[in-house]
């Protein structure tokens, strides 16, 4: 899923949702209008939301449209850009919950990049970390917070950091 769902624009969100379907599935049409209607549902938009345009969307239901194309095709593996950039953070946290809920009941493998330390947080088990423009390090957050690297201590324990970790405990 990229940044802000890359959804076509010009079609609704049900026809933006059965695009990969068509494109390489060999399904019906019928078929494919009933899994699209599925996987929309399964990325937590309203029922009416397959016959809007992206334009007619918010920015999390946009997200939402985008993770509903990206899981149509049944991936093991779902990349995400900087999924709850541009959100609220009620609508950032009802995402990573999503995430959560379909990682967990599709068996999918999430591959994120994110500067969100809630995502982080919440979501993921282990972390890989850019800095220095190479990554330093590759464990899960309880790990990095005991880092010696100062970008890593910088990040994980100031106070956005503190923040974050007090509020998963919480």
């Amino acid at each position: 899923m990229f940044q802000q769902g890359a959804l076509f624009s010009f079609l609704t969100v049900q026809e933006n949702v059965e695009t990969p379907l068509l494109e390489h599935a060999h399904l019906s049409k019928g078929f494919v209008r009933d899994l699209a209607r599925l996987k929309i549902k399964l990325a937590g938009l309203p029922d009416n939301a397959g016959i809007l345009k992206p334009s007619e969307l918010s920015g999390g239901m946009r997200k939402r449209a985008g993770v509903a194309r990206a899981i149509a095709l049944d991936p093991d593996i779902l990349f995400l850009d900087e999924p709850t950039a541009g959100l609220d953070p009620i609508a950032a946290g009802e995402f990573d919950d999503l995430v959560k809920t379909l990682r967990d009941a599709l068996g999918l493998t999430v591959f994120m990049i994110t500067h969100d330390l809630d995502t982080l947080y919440a979501i993921c088990d282990r972390v890989a970390v850019v800095a220095d423009r190479k990554i330093v390090a590759v464990a899960p957050v309880a790990e990095l917070e005991q880092s010696d690297h100062p970008w890593i201590k910088s990040y994980f324990l100031g106070p956005r950091g503190r923040a974050a970790k007090k509020q998963k405990e919480g």
